[in-house]
């Protein structure tokens, strides 16, 4: 059994200012202890900051030998709580704020290395300024963190062709929960040596150690690009298109959302100026885009891909973009749902991921539970080709989330069953953080839980490292 945690004190504060420079305190702890949902208010004894791995490892052999609590933080922007503590003894909140140099671009082995705190659009750039492509691409991308990318396993509008961060990572530099400093900035493809710690820290939301540098992927840059708006009758008529499509693609495709039309109307209600290319709005469309890093002309293929939707019956109108320009709006069309969705106001969301052949019978099933508690509207969206789909449920038009039919619990309880039912997950790209401990505890294979709370207690038999996240 781990002692009990310890809250930052005078004597810890005193300990801490001799091992480091002052510029590594902050001064200020609000920003760091708020979360963007606003479902948990978190606490911190003490905000730092460090500038290099060897500080990092030193405040972890510190807060390890007198069992202080530590919150790893990246960019904050975190849905499910995992960057925020709102129980236990004041932690240290340990931030990669300064920590944020592109340390190497190697084209030639179609690699990036970077230190943890390297916000993700800078790494995108960075990879562009190499004629290459980073591909990992979130709402978040100005704001949050390599590291908490990979902490959290993020996922994004590039799974379907790139794959989510574990796989556009090759190596990783971390320090263990002891202060000891992993040095596996590898840059190989292949290393087949024993158990793979990299495959182990990413997704573990800061439970069993601190990411501080990652050797990362890259891509040849797409030299053409497009993407079509279709209109499509169902969800399962969307399915066949996603079949149709990569008949005709391949791997080109770079994403194929699934829209529908409650998003749009909800597009109407809070955001009017974003343009929406239909004169009508669908009750479900698809958003399409591919890429092609050779010759060809992407407008083209999609115009006869549309042509051969129509006549398989799977859509019935469409847009195909015909510049740069147009592709951004079809794009900014899908990346606003989320904040329209906030506006709006959720009594339930869910991140979820399904076998992609069950989508469909999902929705309906889920939907036809939900309507038939009462009235309420449901937005649902997301990537359908990886099979990744965002949930919501909302109070009806005119009413507030008070008159709902059902407590935002007993949605999520229904949701969750069913997509357990269907073979499938209740986080699909946001993680377990906070939010989701019981549903890991209710959902989990026993084996499973018990193999991670093994690994846990052998990486960090203290329980310092992010207490209360992922596991009980």
């Amino acid at each position: 059994m781990p002692r009990a945690l310890k809250p930052v004190d005078a004597d810890l504060l005193r300990q801490l200012h001799a091992i480091l420079p002052v510029d590594c305190f902050r001064a200020e702890t609000t920003p760091y202890t708020t979360e963007p949902r606003g479902l948990f208010h978190g606490r911190a004894g003490v905000v730092l900051a460090p500038g290099a791995t060897e500080q990092v490892a030193a405040i972890l052999r510190l807060a390890n030998r007198t069992g202080t609590p530590v919150v790893p933080y990246g960019g904050g922007t975190g849905l499910v709580g995992g960057q925020v503590m709102p129980d236990g003894p004041d932690p240290i909140v340990l931030s990669l704020e300064r920590m944020t140099q592109i340390l190497d671009v190697n084209p030639a082995d179609g690699t990036i290395s970077v230190q943890a705190g390297a916000i993700l659009h800078d790494v995108q750039q960075a990879a562009a300024a190499a004629d290459r492509l980073f591909p990992l691409s979130l709402a978040a991308q100005g704001s949050c963190r390599i590291g908490g990318n990979l902490a959290t396993n993020a996922g994004g509008l590039n799974v379907l062709r790139y794959g989510n961060a574990r796989a556009l990572c090759l190596g990783l530099e971390a320090v263990l929960p002891d202060g000891s400093v992993w040095h596996g900035l590898t840059r190989l493809y292949k290393d087949n040596t024993g158990y793979d710690l990299r495959d182990l820290l990413i997704g573990s939301e800061g439970t069993l150690g601190v990411i501080t540098a990652a050797t990362l992927r890259l891509f040849a840059r797409p030299r053409a690009e497009a993407a079509a708006l279709l209109v499509v009758p169902s969800p399962a008529a969307a399915l066949e298109l996603l079949a149709l499509a990569r008949g005709h693609f391949g791997e080109a495709i770079s994403a194929f959302e699934l829209i529908h039309g409650t998003g749009l109307e909800f597009l109407d209600e809070t955001l009017p100026d974003i343009r929406q290319p239909l004169a009508r709005r669908p009750p479900w469309s698809v958003l399409v885009d591919i890429g092609l890093t050779g010759g060809g002309d992407p407008t083209a293929m999609l115009s006869a891909f549309y042509e051969a939707a129509e006549r398989a019956g799977l859509s019935s109108d469409g847009i195909v973009s015909q510049s740069g320009s147009q592709r951004a709006g079809l794009w900014q069309l899908r990346e606003s749902i989320p904040e329209a969705n906030k506006r709006i106001g959720s009594i339930a969301s869910h991140d979820i991921s399904l076998p992609v052949s069950a989508i469909p019978q999902f929705i309906e099933t889920a939907s036809e539970r939900l309507n038939a508690a009462g009235q309420l509207r449901i937005n649902c969206f997301g990537h359908l080709g990886d099979g990744n789909l965002h949930f919501n449920v909302f109070p009806a038009r005119g009413q507030s989330r008070a008159d709902s039919p059902l407590p935002p619990a007993d949605i999520r309880r229904l949701v969750h069953e069913l997509v357990a039912g269907f073979g499938g997950s209740f986080s699909a790209e946001h993680g377990v953080g906070r939010l989701k401990v019981a549903d890991l505890k209710r959902y989990g294979d026993p084996a499973r839980l018990a193999a991670m709370r093994a690994i846990k207690a052998a990486l960090d038999p203290n329980g310092i490292m992010n207490p209360g996240a992922v596991l009980e």
